[in-house]
């Protein structure tokens, strides 16, 4: 029997939590018994080899230990037919995931601002969500009339938007409320089997970053 795959990184979501939420969609159980608390547990991965860029995430799959977030991404994505059926199909899939992420990463940076600039940042992202990101995705779904965003079938394009747009409704909760294809949506894709039992509660999805995670982060990361 193939081992689980391994999670190095803190207890918490940041650039993580895409990865969770892509095994569980495909629905792989994975080891998420072993946290970074330390520096010097993010050392000891360090010298011994364990990161090609001496950062984490890092993931232990298949004999491999691969790092950076996309590629890790990816390799989950294409194993469990989450990547497109053909070169068209992949590269719109990677469009929109790399769209999405530029939008998610607002949302992983979020808890480490300054309080004064956490709500205007909050204000900027939906700015961003309404006026740039949304819109495409809007017009996608009610363009061809599918469920999914590309190839009619569950990609990791879907699995990174519904993780951004119910990290955002945590944060504005009518976030979506200029969009009817992405409402209707949002509850079809929360609704397949692997990723409704990923939303339930005692799941290994991460709740939103409080102040112990930004201070485990911060021990971790931080000279």
């Amino acid at each position: 029997m193939a081992e689980k795959p391994k999670l190095h990184y803190p207890n918490g979501r940041g650039r993580m939590e895409s990865v969770r939420w892509v095994l569980a969609a495909a629905g792989v159980e994975f080891d998420a018994r072993e946290f970074l608390e330390t520096k010097e547990q993010l050392q000891k991965l360090q010298e011994g080899n364990h990161l090609l860029f001496q950062q984490v995430p890092m993931v232990e799959i298949d004999g491999m230990k691969l790092v950076q977030t996309r590629s890790i991404l990816h390799y989950i994505a294409a194993k469990h037919n989450l990547f497109g059926k053909d070169l068209k199909e992949r590269t719109l899939i990677d469009m929109y995931v790399e769209g999405t992420l530029d939008l998610l990463e607002m949302i992983i940076m979020h808890p480490f601002l300054k309080p004064d600039d956490q709500q205007k940042e909050v204000v900027g992202m939906a700015q961003k969500a309404i006026i740039r990101y949304f819109p495409v995705f809007e017009k996608i779904l009610r363009g061809h009339g599918q469920t999914f965003l590309v190839g009619n079938q569950l990609s990791l394009a879907d699995i990174i938007l519904l993780q951004t747009i119910l990290a955002l409704e945590e944060k504005i909760p009518n976030i979506l409320a200029s969009f009817p294809f992405l409402q209707e949506y949002t509850v079809k894709i929360s609704n397949i089997p692997t990723i409704k039992r990923f939303l339930e509660p005692g799941s290994k999805k991460k709740p939103p970053p409080d102040d112990i995670y930004v201070r485990t982060v911060y021990n971790v990361f931080m000279p």
